[in-house]
């Protein structure tokens, strides 16, 4: 695992996921349709830009009753796997039910106590509830729904790998998260990233600059694209 600093992190947040993404292709340490959730989750807070971290990872189920009683207990054991990991981090929360967001896997509670323990954010394919009270502090969601019941929510196991949307991800996995979608983010090259989306950037710059100019021509484009 390759762990940068908070300043190191913050440079890389200063740009979307769409200019990292860019950028990591031209590393060619993965394959274009690699390292991204694929399509169907919601970025819940359009006040929140982005979120950058580490994942604690988790497994859930809400659907069916407990054998036993009318509730699951509460597993705390997670709480301290949390802690184990580099700050800052971010909860990814698999919901494993055969229809992902019957119960949500967290509402404000749950996001108390996860941003207490350094988790500045929370990506799952579940749903998630308290909206108004998890935008208020602060703690960014990419969630795959909303629902207002917990049902019969419960953890089934934690610090294993989980799957996101077609995103496989692990405990320790640098993550970022906006409004476009959730990337992981290769720690060999990550040092590297902020200076290679400025580059990109300029050059697309130009393109775009080009297409406003009143002297534009498709030869000119050519020239400009190549």
């Amino acid at each position: 695992m390759t762990l940068l600093t908070a300043e190191q992190l913050r440079a890389i947040q200063e740009f979307d996921t769409c200019s990292v993404l860019n950028a990591i292709e031209t590393f060619k340490v993965r394959l274009r349709n690699e390292g991204y959730a694929r399509p169907g989750l919601q970025w819940l807070f359009p006040s929140i830009r982005s979120v950058i971290g580490y994942a604690s990872t988790l497994r859930v189920k809400s659907s069916n009753p407990p054998i036993r009683g009318s509730v699951f207990e509460d597993r705390t054991d997670w709480w301290s796997a949390i802690q184990a990991l580099p700050a800052p981090r971010i909860a990814v929360v698999q919901d494993i039910d055969e229809s992902a967001g019957t119960g949500s896997v967290a509402g404000e509670v749950h996001a108390a106590i996860m941003q207490r323990l350094g988790c500045s954010g929370l990506i799952t394919n579940g749903s998630v509830r308290d909206l108004d009270g998890l935008e208020a502090m602060g703690f960014a969601c990419s969630a795959g729904s909303v629902s207002p019941s917990h049902a019969y929510g419960h953890t089934v196991d934690h610090g294993g790998s989980v799957e996101i949307r077609g995103l496989i991800i692990h405990p320790g996995d640098l993550l970022m998260a906006d409004r476009h979608g959730v990337i992981t983010i290769p720690g060999e090259i990550a040092l590297e990233l902020p200076a290679a989306i400025v580059r990109l950037r300029d050059r697309e710059r130009r393109i775009i600059d080009f297409c406003h100019d009143p002297e534009f021509s498709l030869e000119r484009l050519h020239d400009e694209v190549s």
